[in-house]
């Protein structure tokens, strides 16, 4: 589903439903980082997409997510170990750069007991991408690559 746009006598401007879009490895960190992470966003009233909130039952979880990325003011990526072996977030991470380019969406990378290095060059954890046609995987490895380039905040925990 394409995102609306506001009628607007110069370019057309998107209209949001949702302030931010957080992109996290749920088994890595849902109860953890990313739920602080939530209550903050809430504490400031900033109206955040919640997977386990606002993706309706019954529906495809896919096309919802999508809609949601499209309008979303701004995206959070939340690299974590184990990030990289899911399709469901490498697929969110093509979407959320495919939004920075053509919507100019903010887009900020929070590496999360890995390094920017580990992401951006591919090693570690992040050599090993899930199985999928090549010119998936290459979609894949560009999204990493380009959200890595951008200024991150770093998160090491004990």
């Amino acid at each position: 589903m394409a995102p609306s746009f506001a009628p607007s006598f110069s370019t057309p401007k998107l209209i949001h439903e949702y302030e931010v879009f957080v992109s996290f490895r749920g088994a890595d960190n849902r109860t953890g980082f990313t739920s602080h992470l939530f209550a903050a966003l809430d504490r400031k009233t900033i109206h955040a997409f919640k997977d386990d909130i606002n993706l309706p039952g019954g529906e495809k979880i896919g096309p919802e997510l999508l809609r949601a990325i499209e309008t979303s003011r701004i995206a959070v990526v939340v690299f974590s170990k184990k990030y990289a072996t899911s399709d469901w977030c490498l697929d969110e991470l093509v979407k959320i750069m495919e939004c920075k380019r053509v919507f100019n969406q903010r887009v900020f990378p929070i590496f999360y007991n890995v390094s920017q290095p580990e992401v951006l060059e591919q090693k570690g954890n992040f050599a090993e991408l899930p199985n999928g046609p090549e010119d998936k995987r290459n979609s894949w490895r560009a999204a990493l690559t380009e959200a890595a380039n951008l200024a991150g905040l770093h998160f090491v925990t004990k």
